[in-house]
């Protein structure tokens, strides 16, 4: 495994990528990737900030051949850019807006002249663009550091993680062998995550990379262009998502076209949200488990079941206070953050993050637990409990939590009612906030810097639920 492909096409028209519908060719994406790769700095470092997921897959390709590193956060606040100016002071910044924002020196994308421009059928279109360079695939050492994917920040700092590009592309295949129905080469995948985070940059740009499948360059957020996004692509289409999207696609009663399979990861997937999805769309919902510092390392079907199965490989390990895994792509052992309980070599169930383990009144549960109540009672459409750190209980050790619930057609107490048939007593939220919508970023996850400023907010503005 001394050097491995940069991408696994196998021919000049191959399709490895659709924008707004139309095809774009392997080898057209190779002539893209050396004419970038000409272009960039001198410096070790690239922070690739294109959102456009074409483009990010060209900058990543032109850092692999030019022996750059991808600087890969997922988020872009100016405390970040700071933070990666220390880690990185070489870092530059790709970017496809003109009016970037951040404060590191940037190099434009820039598109370069290509037959796609010209009005042609696709399969002719692929034709010429498929005519544009020699066909000949990058090799790239397997030990070759290609990025540095950081973790969210959601608990903290984003801390850094070094990704070689054998140890993805083992990932990814890994990934491929596991996904099941369809074969990959000729699907289409349209990802509604982006490709900074570590799931996006697997799932929804290496993947096609190195399956022979097409990725999608848009981003859709909103289920009626998540739904304008599907029906521009040919079939078989793969839609990878989050549990936040798949939920907006259901309230939205939007209808897709065809898919084949979805993909789900960032946050927990409820069965009851799992199993409705696969009923209304008619296709294999398949959830995916994994960390920024592991990369993804198990499946499950969770309409259908509660066990995790992991990737060829790989194994979890036991300890005192923690559970890791090792083995496969992952290189050395990795401390999880979740409590995991193993059931033989290639399947364990997950009960909660660690992190997120509350004791009230010696009864024990997870905060990942309660959102699942939560979150299944009928009209609630979105919700996250939080440890309060404000009260006098608090203060003296004592563990309360409150709830923040997105529910447009219920009230407070309806909810409490409904949730005293789900949980303990003792874990009932005090206070519920009814609130229009919750603070979550791009991946659907909920920083605690903007949880903990709307329960301040809340407090200020209703002191006497907080008593």
């Amino acid at each position: 495994m001394s050097a491995l492909p940069l991408i696994t096409h196998d021919r000049p028209g191959a399709v490895l990528a659709y924008r707004r519908g139309q095809p774009i060719s392997a080898a057209r994406f190779l002539a893209d990737a050396h004419a970038l790769a000409a272009r960039l700095p001198a410096a070790t470092h690239l922070l690739n900030f294109c959102s456009d997921r074409y483009r990010f897959a060209v900058g990543l390709a032109a850092g692999l051949i030019s022996g750059k590193v991808s600087i890969l956060p997922s988020t872009h606040t100016p405390e970040v850019i700071r933070h990666l100016r220390a880690f990185a002071p070489d870092v530059f910044c790709l970017s496809d807006d003109a009016h970037c924002p951040i404060a590191l020196p940037q190099l434009l994308y820039v598109d370069p002249p290509s037959p796609e421009d010209v009005a042609l059928s696709p399969i002719d279109a692929s034709a010429r663009i498929g005519a544009v360079a020699p066909f000949d695939v990058p090799l790239i050492d397997a030990a070759r550091l290609a990025a540095y994917v950081f973790t969210s920040g959601s608990s903290g700092t984003p801390v850094p993680h070094a990704k070689t590009w054998g140890r993805l592309v083992q990932c990814v295949a890994a990934e491929v062998s596991r996904l099941g129905a369809p074969p990959m080469p000729g699907c289409a995948i349209l990802g509604t995550v982006p490709a900074q985070h570590m799931y996006g940059l697997e799932s929804t740009v290496l993947l096609p990379l190195l399956s022979g499948a097409a990725l999608c360059a848009e981003r859709p957020f909103f289920p009626a262009d998540i739904a304008a996004a599907l029906a521009a692509l040919p079939g078989p289409r793969v839609l990878v998502s989050t549990p936040v999207h798949l939920r907006a696609l259901l309230a939205a009663a939007i209808a897709l076209p065809p898919l084949e399979l979805i993909v789900s990861a960032t946050a927990l997937l409820p069965a009851n949200l799992a199993r409705e999805v696969e009923s209304r769309y008619r296709a294999p919902l398949l959830e995916i488990y994994g960390s920024t510092e592991t990369g993804q390392m198990a499946s499950r079907r969770t309409a259908l079941e509660d066990r995790w199965r992991l990737w060829p490989g790989v194994r979890l390990t036991l300890g005192d206070n923690h559970c890791s895994a090792h083995g496969g792509h992952i290189a050395r052992p990795i401390a999880l953050a979740d409590v995991l309980e193993p059931s033989g070599d290639e399947h364990f169930l997950m009960h909660g993050r660690t992190a997120d383990l509350v004791n009230i009144a010696g009864k024990r549960s997870s905060l990942a637990y309660l959102n699942h109540q939560l979150s299944a009672i009928p009209g609630v459409t979105d919700a996250a409990f939080f440890v309060r750190d404000d009260s006098e209980a608090s203060l003296a050790g004592v563990t309360r939590l409150g709830a923040l619930v997105v529910a447009p057609r219920l009230d407070a107490a309806s909810i409490i009612q409904a949730l005293r048939q789900r949980i303990d007593p003792v874990f009932l939220p005090r206070p519920l906030l009814l609130v229009g919508q919750l603070p979550r970023n791009a991946t659907g996850k909920l920083p605690q810097h903007t949880l903990r400023a709307l329960t301040e907010q809340a407090a200020a503005l209703q002191p006497q639920l907080f008593a």
